[in-house]
């Protein structure tokens, strides 16, 4: 199982990185089949804070994973006028999960994936998202089938429980949410996580 989370230059540390920790949770566990990738048009992209990480694949092997997550970033913008870029990210949810943060849902617009579905996405990038014809609502988390958005950068964690349920179990997804949740805020904090994630209608057993 490959998830890779789309990181390009610029990129927000947390939407990322918080996704990357709470996903690597199920190989840590054990699932030697589980694999999590920082995926990146060049071999190393920098954070908007300054911290460069060295990407794991790139664009077109990102695009043939299970899942793939859109994090946001501070050049989103040139990202969606780059036609060389733009034109690898080959995404189908008809044959894999797709997830988008914050100016990462400007992306999946641009791409044609999102259309008049309701999405989230933060308070800078909305009149963008907008812009591209997207119904953006005001909530952390949004999902419609294999496509879901979120708004927020703690609202990671959100895409990654779902994510998580979605490729492994409910079962894990609650294991992992419980692990990175504050200490006295645990229980409270797993079941508002899959309060979200059962919006997603294969998973409504969960609420």
């Amino acid at each position: 199982m490959h998830i890779a989370i789309l990181t390009f230059d610029g990129f927000n540390d947390l939407d990322s990185l918080i996704a990357y920790g709470m996903l690597g949770r199920i190989k840590l566990l054990g699932d030697v089949n589980w694999r999590v990738s920082i995926a990146s048009p060049t071999a190393r992209v920098t954070s908007m804070n300054g911290l460069t990480v060295d990407a794991h694949v790139g664009l077109p092997e990102a695009c043939q994973a299970d899942a793939v997550l859109i994090g946001s970033g501070m050049k989103t913008r040139e990202v969606a006028a780059n036609a060389a870029i733009m034109g690898q990210l080959q995404l189908d949810p008809a044959r894999q999960l797709i997830a988008a943060q914050c100016s990462g849902t400007f992306l999946l617009a641009k791409l044609g994936l999102l259309r008049s579905t309701p999405a989230c996405t933060d308070n800078t990038s909305k009149p963008w998202v907008q812009a591209a014809g997207v119904n953006v609502v005001n909530r952390p988390f949004a999902v419609n089938g294999n496509v879901a958005t979120a708004g927020g950068c703690l609202s990671a964690q959100y895409l990654a429980t779902w994510l998580i349920a979605r490729l492994k179990s409910v079962e894990a997804a609650r294991e992992a949410m419980h692990y990175f949740a504050p200490v006295g805020e645990k229980e409270a904090s797993v079941e508002r996580a899959m309060a979200h994630v059962a919006l997603d209608e294969s998973l409504q057993a969960i609420a």
